[in-house]
């Protein structure tokens, strides 16, 4: 473990509850406590609970914030509503992606922007440079986020707060209390499956944390990991960053073009991604469904015929897929990505069969 990684708020109940612990974004986290595969069903059957603590959190205040985030931002900010929360993306003059984040409003001009932690500093850069009459507030390492997700999510976390949690609309947040400690509670999540995050100081992060788990465990609350979160986002077809965009990958091949609008009059990398609208010619990502049981890989090479097409972004096997398919998203070129093409996928020097399926590969019941 390298000796400059930090700890979350809840490093000490991790470690009490027996979680093997890695290096990620900068933090020890907890990859797995019983078992990806356990922890993988908790979410998909019951309810999960997760540190996200790793997360960058930067407060925002001041009345120019929206037009300000705007000029930034490839989403629409200032058409979000009090208590609504917004998938957005920052990019660079070429297009490519510096982050995929949320934003939330909240009252009295103030607002909280979530980044990925391995984007942390270098979003912190971004938004602290571009002040334009907006303060702002690196709450990154001292804030807390934990997310409870699952079917029984609403009911597990009902008794421990103070608003109606089956009227809260998908994408809007509240500002209470859990556990009488004051809260941002979120109904979004990472998972594919109903949930919602709680922003919490991180001194009583411990205290929301514990609550949930003694009222819940013998209901079927697990404590998940890294690893069962990156099985369930991957099943659920959305992006991580490094894999599905990056600093090279746009929107526009990323699976975003919805979050990007070129009816705003600017912002930051608009030209690029309007000139790759137009010229439609982009490589982009792709779902991947293997038909053996050999996984994909990062990196490894997908072929059309003989012709390579691409690489493998990101691959799992996926419990929730045709009862344990192995699947994987592909950067591949435009003519290789439609559904149904068959592909085949190069591992360890042996050529695998697969095709290109829709994304996401799984969708909840409602």
């Amino acid at each position: 473990m390298n000796q400059t990684a930090r700890r979350t708020a809840l490093y000490d109940e991790h470690r009490k509850l027996g979680g093997r612990m890695v290096e990620f974004g900068g933090f020890e986290m907890p990859v797995q406590y019983a078992g990806v595969l356990k922890e993988h069903d908790a979410v998909r059957k019951r309810a999960g609970l997760f540190d996200l603590s790793h997360m960058g959190q930067f407060r925002l205040s001041g009345e120019r914030v929206a037009e300000w985030a705007d000029t930034l931002t490839t989403n629409a900010v200032a058409t979000m509503k009090p208590l609504q929360a917004r998938y957005n993306l920052f990019c660079n003059e070429r297009g490519g992606t510096h982050d995929d984040t949320i934003f939330y409003r909240l009252a009295d001009d103030r607002w909280l922007l979530v980044v990925n932690a391995s984007n942390a500093e270098k979003m912190w850069s971004i938004v602290s440079g571009h002040p334009g009459g907006v303060h702002a507030e690196n709450r990154h390492g001292e804030d807390a986020l934990v997310a409870i997700q699952g079917p029984m999510s609403v009911a597990m976390l009902q008794p421990h707060v103070d608003v109606d949690l089956a009227s809260m609309r998908y994408y809007f947040c509240e500002q209470t209390e859990v556990e009488g400690i004051p809260a941002v509670i979120a109904r979004t999540g990472y998972t594919g499956e109903d949930g919602f995050e709680l922003f919490v100081d991180g001194a009583y992060a411990s205290n929301v944390w514990n609550a949930l788990l003694r009222a819940h465990a013998r209901d079927g609350l697990e404590p998940c990991g890294l690893g069962a979160r990156d099985v369930l986002r991957l099943e659920a077809g959305m992006p991580l960053y490094g894999h599905e965009l990056t600093e090279e990958i746009t929107p526009l091949q990323g699976g975003q073009a919805w979050a990007v609008k070129l009816s705003k009059p600017q912002f930051i990398g608009r030209e690029a991604l309007a000139e790759q609208t137009q010229r439609d010619e982009h490589p982009r990502i792709a779902g991947i469904l293997m038909s053996g049981r050999a996984p994909a890989r990062e990196g490894y090479a997908v072929f059309l015929a003989e012709r390579r097409v691409g690489e493998i972004r990101s691959g799992s096997f996926a419990p929730s897929v045709d009862g344990g398919a192995n699947i994987a998203t592909a950067l591949l070129e435009r003519d290789a990505a439609t559904v149904g093409t068959a592909l085949v996928v190069e591992i360890r020097g042996a050529r695998h069969d697969a095709h290109v399926v829709p994304l996401p590969f799984y969708k909840r019941s409602r």
